[in-house]
């Protein structure tokens, strides 16, 4: 009876001290999901320019933009695998400027959150590169070819025995 009390306060002990308290500091706003929130100052070359945050308006240049992300200080993951953040032009001779950040989902690399992100809109977007010559999307092997007997295993739907 002895042995059997001293495994289960052993036990006991042990889940106690296996969980832990998590301490943030109190001016720390919570999200959701077990996120904290990041402000981040979006500043643009000419105040103005309007600001999309994955696809939804928030607000002209300069602004501060409210990002919820993990406790690590990166993107949290919730349902896409990018962040993106685009800043619209003024004028005729501008360009739109975009910055994509990943989130993480399915085990690829996230990003950290920025404290300050700048867009300068007289500048063109880089390109992509383009290499050449680009493989084919789909190869073609034929049809299946079968050598020798063809042996069928199973259960035989089509007769009576």
């Amino acid at each position: 009876m002895k042995t059997k009390m001293m495994l289960v306060l052993s036990g006991f002990a042990a889940a106690a001290l296996f969980t832990g308290c998590e301490t943030l500091p109190p001016d720390v706003e919570r999200g959701p999901d077990g996120t904290i929130a990041y402000n981040v100052l979006i500043e643009a070359s000419d105040p103005g320019a309007r600001i999309e945050a994955n696809g939804e308006y928030v607000g002209t240049t300069p602004l501060t933009l409210k990002i919820y992300g993990d406790k690590d200080g990166t993107f949290h993951d919730f349902g896409s695998y990018e962040y993106v953040i685009r800043a619209l032009p003024l004028t005729t001779n501008q360009y739109t400027q975009v910055r994509v950040f990943r989130t993480g989902r399915h085990f690829t690399p996230e990003d950290h959150i920025p404290k300050h992100i700048y867009f300068d809109m007289n500048q063109p977007q880089p390109q992509q590169p383009v290499y050449y010559p680009s493989p084919p999307d789909v190869y073609y092997y034929g049809p299946p070819v079968y050598f020798g007997p063809r042996i069928y295993i199973g259960p035989r739907w089509h007769r009576r025995w």
